[in-house]
């Protein structure tokens, strides 16, 4: 969350990394809205969100940093923790079930800082279920790109 800096990017890994990921609690789903995200640098990789059954271990995000859409909304159900809701995965643990809501692929002659985004209809938002992970996934074969993402969601 950008405060009196501007917001980081983050570096994706030689391989498999969650750049972001969300955890629903056992109370209540999300509905999906929009997502995206910019790269800074041309280089080929996927760029995947989906939904899984395992958490990948992240740096936590903290209650200020989820923001609802609406400032008069409560704050949102997600559960924070290192591993649920958070950032920059150090291990992505062993998902043995998942469910693609977008993937994105970018190749060697994208253009530098391309964005990306994308808003559902409000009839086909997709829901992740209670007790599940969204997360924002990197597949990259070089560490040299750096990505800043975002999800918007319902509770």
């Amino acid at each position: 969350m950008p405060t009196t800096a501007a917001q980081a990017k983050v570096a994706v890994a030689n391989g498999v990394k969650t750049l972001l990921q969300l955890s629903t609690p056992s109370t209540r789903q999300i509905q999906l809205v929009a997502w995206g995200f910019t790269a800074d640098t041309a280089t080929a990789g996927e760029i995947e969100l989906l939904q899984t059954d395992v958490a990948a271990t992240v740096t936590a995000h903290v209650a200020a940093g989820v923001q609802p859409l609406d400032p008069n909304s409560p704050a949102s159900l997600l559960t924070l923790g290192v591993s649920n809701t958070g950032y920059t995965a150090s291990a992505e643990g062993s998902t043995t079930a998942t469910r693609v809501f977008d993937v994105q692929f970018l190749a060697a002659t994208s253009p530098p800082n391309l964005s990306y985004s994308y808003q559902w209809t409000p009839a086909e938002r997709p829901i992740v279920a209670i007790s599940k992970f969204l997360r924002v996934r990197t597949t990259f074969a070089a560490t040299t790109t750096s990505l800043v993402t975002w999800v918007v969601w319902d509770e």
